[in-house]
C-alpha cells in the first residue's frame, strides 16, 4: 500500500475486467496515490466519460467504495482520475493530438497494459492489432515516459499452447514456435492479413463473409505454429514484441490461468460476463448442456479475479524492493491446489438442483447429471449416433419433399457446426495435462506471509476450499451478476 502512494500510473484497457477490479482496490487502499491516467477506446473525453461511469463506476463493483466515500466519491474521482481518448492498436495507442501526451510522459511513472481482446476465435485482424501490434504500441510510449519505473504487461499463462508436463516461468523469444515450424515473423503475419482482406474487398465479399474468413485464418496461422487458438498466438506474439523491443526497459509479464470471480475483494462473487468456464456453468444449468467432453483427471486451473490483482500489485512493490530486467508470474492454482472437471461438474450438479432456475413460464428447470466423455474420439461417436443420424435423415427428407424442411435442416446443421467449433476452441483447456510452475509468485506469497497484510492481499490459492468458493461464492454471483 505505501508502494502505490504519490505513485502515478497509466492503465490502458480501463474498462476491462481485471483492469475495473486493479482500479477499484487502488483508490481503495491507496486513495493518496498521485494519478491513474486510463486510456480508454474513445473518439473524445465526452465518450470517454461516458463509458467509464457507465462500464466502470456505476458497476456493482464499486459499492463498498461508494459506501465508503458517500457523496465524497466523486471529488476523489475527479482529483485522482484523469480520462485519456485512445485505442492501443492506433500508432502512438492513438494519443497523436491528446493534450495529455506531454503530461503523462513527464509523469507515468509506471505502464499497466491490460488492453486485449480475450476471444479465442477472435478476427485475426483484430486480435493481431490488439494483442501484438498494441504491445508494440504500449512499450514504445512507455519507453518515452522520462520518470518510468515500471512496465507490467498482462498475458496469459496459456501462451504455453498444449504443452503436458510442468511449464516454467520464462519467455518466449521473437520467432519461437511451438511446433518447430521456423519462419514465423510478425510483419510477414500482418501482411498476410492486409493481403487477404484487400483480395476479400476486390471480391466484393459481405461483412459477414469477412468476419469468418478472418476468424478462419487467424486459427489456421495459429495451428501452423502450435497454438490451438487466435487469442493465445497473438498473446504469445505481443510477450515476443516486449521482448524485441523492451531493452533496458524494467518488465514484469503477469500470466494468470482461467480467471474467476473474486474470492474476498471488494466482496466475493463479483464477476462480469459469461466468462470461459462460465459458458460451460450456464449452459448447464439452463438444461442446454447434457453431454461434455473433458479429461476426467485433467487439471482446471482456475484463479479468482482478486488474486490476481493482488499478485500484480505485490510483483510491482517487489520491483521497487528488488529491481529486475524481467520477471514472469504465473498466475494460477495448478501447482498449489488443483481442481478437476469432474469436481465442476460435481459442484454444478449439488448447487443447480438445490437451487435450480427459473425458466420462461416460472417454472424450475429440472437438471440431471451430464454425460461426461473422457475422450473427443468418445464424444464424436455419441454425436454421430445421436445428431448426425437424424441430420442425414432430415437432409433426404427435404430433397424427397421438395425442400419443405429447409429452413429447419439449415438451421439445426448451423447450430450442430456451431457446437463443434466451440469443442474444438476449448478441447486444449478441457483435456489439459500440464502444470504452471509458480516459483516467481511463490516468492510473493513467501514475503507476504512474513507481512501484517494478509487480510489486504491475499494471493495463495492453496486457501481457497474449492467446494465452498463454487457453493458459496462463484455459482451465487453468477447469478446475481451474470444470469439474473
Amino acid at each position: 500500500m505505501e508502494f502505490l502512494e504519490n505513485k502515478t500510473v497509466l492503465i490502458t484497457g480501463a474498462t476491462g475486467f481485471l483492469a475495473k477490479i486493479l482500479i477499484e482496490k487502488i483508490l481503495r487502499i491507496q486513495p493518496n496515490v498521485k494519478k491513474l491516467y486510463l486510456l480508454l477506446r474513445a473518439a473524445d473525453e465526452t465518450e470517454a466519460k461516458k463509458r467509464f461511469y457507465n462500464e466502470v463506476i456505476e458497476k456493482d463493483l464499486f459499492q463498498v467504495l461508494r459506501k465508503k466515500w458517500g457523496a465524497n466519491l466523486n471529488t476523489l474521482i475527479s482529483e485522482k482520475i484523469c480520462l485519456v481518448p485512445g485505442e492501443i492498436s492506433l500508432s502512438q495507442m492513438g494519443l497523436k493530438d491528446s493534450i495529455w501526451v506531454d503530461e503523462m510522459k513527464n509523469q507515468v511513472e509506471i505502464v499497466i497494459n491490460l488492453a486485449a481482446t480475450t476471444h479465442f476465435d477472435e478476427r485475426y485482424d483484430v486480435a493481431l492489432d490488439t494483442n501484438t501490434i498494441g504491445v508494440e504500441h504500449v512499450v514504445r510510449f512507455a519507453k518515452e515516459c522520462r520518470n518510468l519505473k515500471l512496465l507490467v504487461h498482462v498475458s496469459t499463462a496459456y501462451v504455453s499452447g498444449e504443452r503436458d508436463g510442468v511449464i516454467l516461468e520464462s519467455s518466449y523469444k521473437m520467432g519461437e514456435s511451438l511446433n518447430g515450424v521456423k519462419g514465423l515473423d510478425i510483419e510477414e503475419e500482418q501482411a498476410i492479413v492486409a493481403d487477404k482482406l484487400k483480395q476479400l474487398k476486390e471480391n466484393g465479399a459481405t461483412e459477414e463473409f469477412v468476419t469468418q474468413t478472418m476468424k478462419d485464418l487467424g486459427l489456421e496461422r495459429a495451428n501452423l505454429y502450435g497454438w490451438p487458438n487466435t487469442y493465445v498466438f497473438t498473446k504469445a506474439m505481443g510477450e515476443m514484441t516486449i521482448g524485441d523491443l523492451k531493452n533496458d526497459l524494467p518488465l514484469i509479464i503477469i500470466r494468470p490461468t482461467i480467471v474467476t470471480s473474486t474470492y474476498k475483494e471488494p466482496f466475493p462473487g463479483w464477476v462480469e460476463g459469461v466468462r470461459t468456464i462460465d459458458s460451460i456453468i450456464v449452459g448447464y444449468a439452463k438444461g442446454k448442456l447434457t453431454c461434455f467432453a473433458a479429461g476426467t483427471n485433467s487439471s482446471l486451473d482456475l484463479i479468482p479475479a482478486d488474486i490476481v490483482v493482488n499478485t500484480m500489485i505485490m510483483a510491482m512493490a517487489a520491483h521497487e524492493d528488488q529491481p529486475s530486467d524481467q520477471t514472469i508470474y504465473h498466475v494460477g492454482s495448478s501447482a498449489r491446489n488443483s481442481m478437476t472437471h469432474i469436481d465442476l461438474q460435481r459442484f454444478s450438479y449439488q448447487y443447480f438442483t438445490q437451487k435450480p432456475l427459473i425458466d420462461k413460464n416460472g417454472k424450475a428447470i429440472k437438471l440431471g447429471k451430464v454425460t461426461l466423455f473422457n475422450s473427443m474420439a468418445k464424444f464424436h461417436r455419441y454425436l454421430a449416433i445421436r445428431y448426425l443420424i437424424f441430420l442425414k435423415g432430415l437432409e433426404f427428407a427435404n430433397i424427397a419433399f421438395c425442400h419443405s424442411f429447409q429452413d429447419k435442416y439449415v438451421d439445426m446443421r448451423r447450430k450442430f457446426n456451431l457446437v463443434m467449433r466451440l469443442f474444438e476452441l476449448y478441447r486444449p483447456y478441457l483435456f489439459f495435462n500440464a502444470i504452471f510452475d509458480d516459483t516467481n509468485t511463490e516468492r510473493l506469497r513467501n514475503d507476504i506471509r512474513n507481512k501484517d497484510t494478509n487480510e489486504a492481499f491475499v494471493m495463495d490459492p492453496k486457501d481457497i476450499n474449492w467446494e465452498d468458493y463454487f457453493m458459496n461464492i462463484h455459482f451465487p454471483g453468477l447469478v446475481k451478476h451474470v444470469i439474473r
